[in-house]
Formats: C-alpha cells, structure tokens, sequence
C-alpha cells in the first residue's frame, strides 16, 4: 500500500503550472515556531459525541494562498493511504461561512498529487477540504480546509479575512445533504511553516474538530511566499442539523 508525504503548502506567490491545483512554495529558515497564538489549539483528545459518524481514515490536503498568483498555505502531512475509502459523498462539505467576519466560500473535495502534494482549487473564492480525511460533522478527527490569502491576479482570496477572526466566532459548513455542521473557533496561531505540527492538524482521532488553514505572517520577496501559516481551530456546537 503506498504511502505518501503529503505537504499543505502555505501561501504560494509563484503560480505552479498544475491544472487542478498550486503547490506550495518552501518555508523561511525559522519555521515551525510559534509566532502568535489566541485561545487554547487543542491537541487531539477523546472523541466527543458531538457529530454524527465519523469516516475512515484517508489521505490529508493542503492549501494555497499568494500576492503574484494563487498561493497555499503550507503545512506537512503524516503518512497517507490514498487506497482508504474516502466518506460518503452526501457527507461531503459545499460551502463554509464565518458570519463575524463575512467569509464565504464555496468548498471542493481536494486530493493530492502524484508527488504528494495537495490539489488546491483554482479559484482564489473557493476553498478545498482534504477528502481522505474526515469530514465536518464526523465524529472524531480533523477535517481540514485550505484556501488562499490573495493573488495578485485575481485579489483577496476567500481566507483573505481568516487573520480577523476571534475566539467564540461561528463557522458554519453545510454538507452536500442539506444539512449544516456549526462549530465555534476555540483557537488561533500563526506558525512558522517549517516545524508545522501535522501529527496534530491533521490527526483522524481524537475529539471532532475543524482545522482551517492558509498563508500569514510576513511576505518573504526571495521565497515569492507569506513566511507563516495561519491556523485556525473550532470545535462543534451540536450536532449537524
């Protein structure tokens, strides 16, 4: 069973000639580190009963964000198995708001590429969930959505305003099946890309939880990408209804 590397790459400013997606571009020297952080990050714990089922596990994305062209967000996965059954299509995210802040996004089921890395959706508007991994509603694990910051071709991106956003702030995603998982963001950091914890991000057990990610920090001219990740955590407020 093959196993893959999956890298998120966080905010791209180099367009990649990848015709479903960006690749993400390398880290500063001082990565991994965190450089802010608001509210509590939780690491995995014991699964709550908050959420319907959860699915099996599967392989992890990443995300892109930039200024000259679409950029992701850059985070390194665990091992995958892109041969694991990915959940059923009616669980699946379509679209994810954050009210406070006015953030609305479309969300495309994403894989990843050959070389590991995660397909990104084109359109700096919308937004691409990892399908390998859980999906919002289930009942243990991270799912997690990437998006982009900006471009310089197209402009702010649809997580152009996720550095806003504060702790006790909704987020809603609606499923493919009608139905709409509420969470609340518990947690907020900024890390320097090279030390991300992707055990942790991208963790299929534990207590259900939505992971969001794009690019943050300073813009590196040399590197052509944002020197950081911005990561955002929210844990669900009920059940999906």
């Amino acid at each position: 069973m093959r196993r893959w590397w999956i890298l998120v790459a966080a905010c791209l400013v180099v367009a990649v000639a990848a015709p479903l997606g960006w690749w993400l571009t390398r880290p500063s020297a001082s990565e991994g580190v965190s450089v802010t952080s608001v509210g509590a990050v939780p690491s995995p714990s014991a699964p709550s009963s908050a959420g319907p089922s959860s699915p099996s596990a599967s392989p992890e994305p990443s995300t892109a964000t930039s200024t000259a062209r679409p950029a992701v967000p850059k985070v390194t996965a665990r091992p995958a198995t892109p041969e694991d059954d990915a959940p059923e299509a009616a669980t699946n995210p379509v679209s994810l708001s954050i009210p406070a802040i006015d953030v609305r996004a479309a969300v495309d089921p994403v894989g990843v590429e050959k070389d590991g890395s995660m397909v990104i959706p084109r359109s700096v508007d919308r937004v691409g969930w990892y399908r390998y991994g859980p999906p919002p509603g289930a009942a243990a694990g991270a799912a997690v959505v990437a998006g982009h910051v900006d471009s310089k071709a197209q402009g702010p991106g649809a997580m152009f305003r996720l550095r806003e956003v504060r702790v006790g702030d909704r987020v809603d995603v609606r499923l493919a099946d009608g139905r709409t998982v509420r969470y609340e963001v518990v947690g907020k950091e900024t890390l320097v890309k090279k030390r991300l914890p992707t055990e942790r991000l991208f963790a299929r057990d534990g207590a259900p939880r939505l992971v969001l990610i794009t690019c943050g920090g300073p813009f590196v001219p040399e590197l052509s990408s944002y020197r950081d990740n911005l990561v955002v955590v929210a844990e669900p407020v009920g059940g999906a209804a």
